[in-house]
């Protein structure tokens, strides 16, 4: 099981702010493609990945990072602002 969460845009597309899922993704790209097949409001959210950063475990990472052992992944905009 991971906890995936959702923050600012992303969270207000998918309507959620988290959830736990038990998936067999590999990486977080293959995360993202589970969760785009499942319903239009998830590819809606991740229609573009480069509008988006990934944190796992509260570490940022890339999309092609690998998800053994990681309890959780976070997705969010980029942060703006001084």
């Amino acid at each position: 099981m991971i906890d995936v969460l959702y923050f600012a845009w992303v969270r207000e597309r998918i309507g959620l702010p988290r959830e736990r899922l038990d998936t067999a993704a590999e990486t977080v790209a293959d995360l993202v493609a589970e969760l785009v097949a499942r319903e239009e409001r998830y590819a809606a959210a991740f229609a573009d990945t480069s509008a988006l950063r990934v944190a796992l475990d509260q570490e940022l990472a890339d999309f092609s990072a690998p998800l053994a052992g990681v309890r959780e992944v976070a997705f969010f905009p980029p942060m703006t602002g001084g």
